[in-house]
């Protein structure tokens, strides 16, 4: 049965348009094809990659934050009350107000100071700015590197300057160094991005940052069994070249500085809005949608690459409809995280500051006073 289930999975009339088979994709004369195979080394390259992380976390970007002055906030923890920890951990962060009541009377408490253990205890595990800082030096690191590398792969290619090139000759397209090990480094980046999601810092789209790793992982791998990778280098450079813009936003977000925060944003959402929304869908989409019927019938591999195509288009409107809806805070001066779970003060919810708590506390994104800072998503 196994062997049956891997036959049909392979069958060419899934992955290859009519009247060609994986013969015709076998090296020969010196020419290389894209294989299957070659992507069994993208899983130890993502744990490879989730090494480099933390010694780079460790060493380059902890220092970067104490360079830039990245302060915590100090929190006031939440004193042990094992009533409240274990409604906390086994009913929810959030009771409701008749929680509550059954609570104050159970722990010996006021309601109000019910309340105010459950902020305490919430803002306890959201993640320090230390970790979000380190995060996004990270991926800034990642994607700012890839974006050059990318565009160093295909800026002299014809299929650059004219899409129709990226069909001429499809599926017998041999493969150069350049372009395995554009796919190879992307694709292990991306696992390992899924590998620690649990551990990363998570916000309020982070359902959707779910659907987009996996679209991206299944698109790569799919583009390169299909032969694909003409296709597939200029999507994934395109993606690249807004995203280091995003990542370095937030890093001087969490340093607190707010101009170059907010230029940073507006350049970032200038890119962001012209390739997501412009050239991905008039350009790109169309080269993979329409070209490719001038030359042969569509088959299945036609229609689920240009399936997931349409789901990451579909999370590039969602995440800028979020972009737009942070310039318009931005331009009224109502700027926060559009993806993050904000840090709830002391003064929240009608309650008065804490003792010492001195002027009015500002409300806080990200851990951190409010600067006009980024908007979504992380692709």
């Amino acid at each position: 049965m196994l062997q049956t289930l891997y036959d049909y999975f392979w069958w060419e009339r899934l992955w290859l348009p009519v009247n060609l088979t994986w013969a015709d994709l076998e090296d020969r004369d010196g020419r290389v094809y894209a294989k299957a195979s070659d992507l069994y080394i993208t899983l130890p390259l993502a744990l490879l990659f989730l090494i480099i992380r933390y010694f780079f976390e460790l060493y380059v970007a902890t220092p970067l934050a104490a360079l830039l002055n990245v302060k915590e906030k100090t929190r006031l923890r939440a004193a042990p009350n094992p009533t409240l920890e274990h409604f906390y951990l086994t009913s929810g962060k959030h009771p409701k107000q008749a929680e509550v009541e059954l609570l104050s009377r159970q722990s010996g408490l006021s309601g109000r100071q019910v309340e105010r253990w459950f902020r305490r205890r919430r803002n306890q595990d959201r993640p320090s700015l230390l970790k979000k800082f380190r995060e996004a030096s990270w991926r800034f690191t990642f994607y700012l590197i890839a974006f050059i590398a990318g565009m160093a792969v295909i800026v002299d290619k014809p299929w650059f300057y004219d899409l129709r090139k990226v069909w001429e000759g499809y599926p017998i397209q041999s493969m150069i160094p350049s372009q395995y090990w554009y796919y190879m480094i992307e694709l292990s980046f991306y696992w390992s991005l899924l590998f620690s999601i649990a551990s990363d810092v998570k916000r309020k789209d982070f359902k959707e940052q779910i659907i987009h790793h996996v679209a991206t992982i299944i698109l790569i791998s799919f583009s390169w069994f299909a032969n694909y990778i003409r296709a597939g280098t200029l999507i994934m450079a395109l993606h690249d070249s807004s995203d280091y813009l995003l990542e370095s936003a937030k890093m001087f977000n969490y340093a607190g500085w707010k101009n170059t925060c907010n230029n940073i944003f507006i350049v970032f959402a200038v890119v962001f809005i012209i390739t997501r929304l412009v050239i991905l869908p008039f350009w790109i989409l169309h080269c993979t949608v329409v070209y490719p019927l001038e030359l042969y019938p569509a088959f299945f591999g036609y229609y689920f690459f240009n399936s997931m195509m349409g789901v990451l288009q579909a999370l590039h409107i969602f995440w800028a409809y979020l972009i737009l809806r942070m310039a318009h805070k931005f331009i009224t001066g109502k700027v926060e995280d559009e993806r993050s779970d904000r840090e709830e003060t002391e003064s929240s919810e009608g309650e008065e500051p804490a003792a010492g708590g001195g002027a009015k506390s500002r409300p806080l994104a990200n851990g951190h006073p409010i600067l006009n800072n980024h908007h979504p998503k992380n692709d």
